[in-house]
């Protein structure tokens, strides 16, 4: 028998807790300004957009992880014209993670939240680090391979680490997360 998928209070107060949470985590931040094409940042919110789509799914996931990280940007003067694509961009990486753990609608436990987060960093991660490049091509006007070299040697370290982080914090989020909510006999659905 086929349930169709409700948007219920519960799962819009969901989504907006992640996306609350998202905000949190991009607020908690290191800038490093020592590169040529804007700045880049060591910060907690990716461990949160993957944590997003694992416990909510690849939808309300996805969504929560785009509004939270586009509602940092909206904050800050000097990101506030990327919001849009900050929400599309991390909207993916949530919406990847999600699709990877909950395909098939089987039970997920550690290796599968893995799989999601990495999978979701690797999608987020080339999308930055080509918007970056784009940026500073078509805006600033730097030469392509210029602008590649600057990229990577701003932008990878502060990805990677960020990548690195939530790759190794979001899964055991996750999987503790939902091993308290199931002893509680509580459900994210």
């Amino acid at each position: 028998m086929n349930r169709k998928a409700k948007l219920t209070t519960k799962k819009i107060v969901l989504v907006g807790l992640m996306a609350a949470l998202t905000v949190a985590g991009s607020s908690l931040r290191i800038k490093v300004p020592a590169d040529l094409v804007g700045t880049s940042a060591f910060h907690l919110g990716n461990i949160l957009c993957a944590l997003s789509g694992i416990l909510l799914g690849p939808w309300l996931g996805g969504l929560a992880a785009g509004l939270g990280s586009a509602i940092y940007d909206m904050f800050d003067p000097m990101y506030i014209s990327e919001c849009w694509l900050t929400f599309l961009m991390k909207g993916a990486y949530g919406l990847v993670a999600g699709l990877i753990v909950h395909a098939g609608h089987k039970e997920w436990g550690y290796s599968k939240a893995l799989l999601g987060t990495i999978t979701g960093a690797v999608i987020y991660a080339v999308l930055y680090l080509a918007k970056s490049w784009l940026t500073a091509v078509l805006i600033s006007g730097v030469a392509p391979y210029a602008a590649l070299a600057a990229v990577l040697s701003g932008k990878l370290l502060a990805t990677t680490f960020n990548a690195a982080v939530a790759i190794v914090g979001a899964p055991l989020l996750a999987v503790t997360i939902r091993t308290a909510l199931k002893k509680s006999h509580l459900t994210l659905e």
